[in-house]
């Protein structure tokens, strides 16, 4: 898929969030030029069949499918993955244990329990042929850990140290409520908060990214700090932002005030 090789290469890759089923989003991906399309299991009620099916047509249309499961279960991980998924994000890790799971999870399937362990302690070797069947059974998944709270920031150094594990994604809303910042994401801590994040990962070659649903602003912010995966907004938010607009637009032109409602929130 294109989004490995940029990767690889050190580009950056651009992606959106989608809490919807529709059978014509093809349609829209293929016209933006979207690397990656990201699900949340965690926020969005979509089931498993859904999920499974946005899986297999953004697989199908040359885009990365990163799914994010609603707890820190590798069990779910797997099961995300048989759907079709080849990134996994967990939510809120904030132990290395956590971590090594999740690349169990993502790396190791599909071995589990206690022969998993040993391997994941360095209590055991892979055998050669057993790690050649590993690397082919999942060729191309990725293992992302979403940082998002006090107690990951200051476990950050263990946490990005785990073999196996890919990229992060910053939750800026939950590390901004969980600093006593909320949605403070102009103030300096915060902002030194994320600085950190970005530098701890790319200095060792994690990719990392951060999601807004706001304007193109704040992504121009981050990439120009070091951010190369580009996780923006969503198709909820997008919708709502430019309905909103128009509508102001259509009222103004016939001199009827726009009542605009509280803001639609990140996902």
């Amino acid at each position: 898929m294109k989004f490995l090789t940029k990767i690889k290469e050190g580009k950056r890759v651009f992606g959106t969030c989608i809490t919807s089923f529709n059978p014509l989003w093809p349609k829209v991906w293929k016209g933006v030029g979207l690397d990656f399309i990201f699900i949340d299991t965690e926020h969005i009620a979509l089931d498993r069949t859904q999920v499974s099916h946005l899986c297999q047509v953004i697989a199908a249309s040359g885009i990365f499918p990163i799914v994010r499961i609603p707890n820190p279960d590798p069990f779910l991980a797997c099961q995300l993955i048989d759907a079709g998924a080849k990134g996994i994000v967990a939510p809120y890790l904030e132990s290395p244990m956590q971590i090594r799971e999740l690349v169990g999870a993502t790396k190791f399937r599909p071995l589990k329990g206690r022969k998993l362990e040993r391997i994941l302690s360095g209590e055991e070797i892979v055998s050669p042929d057993l790690q050649a069947y590993l690397d082919r059974y999942n060729k191309g998944n990725w293992c992302i850990a979403n940082i998002e709270s006090v107690a990951a920031l200051d476990r950050l150094e263990d946490l990005l140290e785990i073999p196996g594990l890919d990229a992060v994604f910053i939750g800026p809303h939950d590390l901004s409520v969980s600093m006593g910042l909320p949605e403070q994401y102009d103030h300096p801590d915060f902002e030194a908060a994320v600085i950190r994040i970005i530098n701890s990962c790319r200095t060792r070659n994690l990719s990392v990214g951060i999601h807004f649903s706001e304007g193109p602003e704040r992504q121009i912010r981050w990439m120009e700090a070091g951010v190369n995966l580009v996780l923006h907004s969503s198709d909820f938010a997008l919708f709502y932002q430019r309905l909103q607009q128009d509508m102001h637009q259509l009222k103004s032109a016939i001199g009827e005030s726009f009542s605009q409602g509280n803001d639609s929130q990140a996902i």
